[in-house]
C-alpha cells in the first residue's frame, strides 16, 4: 500500500475543540495542521481544561472524520472509516493508537468505523446513533460533525466556528 500525501490540499479540512465550562459549551478552531497530526491534536486538546474533557472534531476533506476525547490522561478515539487509512497517514495513526491492523484489500469495499463508539455516549449521543451517522454515505464529514454538535448541545458555537473559516 502506498500512502498518498494529501497535505497540500487541505482546503476542506478543519479541526475544532469543543469544551464545556460551567453549563455552556464553547468551540474553537484549531490549526489546520492538526488535521494531519494526531499527537499534536491530542496535545492541543490536553491544554483545554473542561469539566467533561475536551472533544477534538476533525474533518478531512470529503473523506472521513475523527473524534478525539481527552479526559485527564484518558484518550478515546473514533475514526469514521477504516479504509481512510489506505490514503491518509492520520487515519493510520488513529488505527495504530487503537492497536488495530490496517484493512486488507478484501475489506476496502466496506465503510466501517473504528474505535470507541461510546466516545460521546455520556454527553447524549449513543453508540448506535454515532455508528448510523458515520455510515451515512449521503453526508459529508463536516455535516456529520454538525449533526453530532447539535445532538451534544453546541451546534450554534460549532457553526460559528465553521462560518468563521471563510
Amino acid at each position: 500500500m502506498t500512502v498518498l500525501d494529501h497535505g497540500d490540499d487541505d482546503s476542506g479540512d478543519f479541526a475544532a475543540v469543543a469544551y464545556r465550562e460551567e453549563e455552556y459549551w464553547d468551540v474553537d478552531l484549531l490549526p489546520v495542521a492538526l488535521t494531519h497530526d494526531l499527537k499534536g491534536l491530542i496535545h492541543a486538546l490536553r491544554q483545554q481544561p473542561s469539566i467533561s474533557g475536551s472533544l477534538g472534531l476533525v474533518s478531512v476533506g470529503d473523506d472521513f472524520f475523527i473524534i478525539v476525547r481527552v479526559y485527564g490522561e484518558e484518550v478515546s478515539l473514533f475514526l469514521s472509516d477504516v479504509t481512510a487509512s489506505v490514503d491518509w497517514q492520520v487515519a493510520r495513526d488513529v488505527l495504530d493508537h487503537l492497536d488495530i491492523d490496517l484493512p486488507d484489500d478484501d475489506d476496502l469495499d466496506q465503510v466501517l468505523p473504528a474505535g470507541d463508539l461510546s466516545v460521546v455516549a455520556d454527553l447524549g449521543l449513543d453508540e448506535m446513533e454515532l455508528g448510523a451517522l458515520a455510515g451515512d454515505l449521503d453526508l459529508y464529514p463536516d455535516e456529520v460533525l454538525a449533526s453530532i454538535s447539535e445532538r451534544l448541545g453546541f451546534a450554534q458555537a460549532f457553526q460559528r466556528v465553521l462560518d468563521g473559516m471563510g
